[in-house]
């Protein structure tokens, strides 16, 4: 019985392992478009709206505040196709569309 609880800690110990270690996949990508568009741009981001796995790395669509208004509702926000390779390493980005926060998609 003492067998079976050490066995199964042992387990579980091994699959948090696997949760908490670092991961390259969507999540990762689109923490580090983010992190690269930011401090290239100097607009903060709002949010990751699309991530998009290609050949070389990922696709991430990056939404960012680009003009602060008041009342916050005509603000302008954009949307920023950001290009990172496996590595997360920023390859090019280009702004696709801007919109008011208001707004609905067309």
């Amino acid at each position: 019985m003492a067998e079976e609880r050490r066995s199964q800690a042992k387990k579980t110990s091994t699959a948090s392992t696997r949760r908490t270690s670092p991961s390259r996949g969507p999540e990762y990508a689109a923490r580090a478009a983010c992190r690269s568009l930011q401090g290239l741009i100097d607009h903060p981001a709002e949010g990751v709206s699309a991530v998009t796995r290609k050949d070389d790395g990922w696709c991430v669509v990056v939404d960012v505040l680009e003009l602060p208004r008041i009342p916050d509702t005509t603000s302008l926000l954009a949307s920023y196709e950001v290009q990172v390779d496996r590595n997360g390493e920023l390859m090019e980005y280009r702004r696709v569309r801007r919109y008011r926060r208001g707004s609905a998609d067309e």
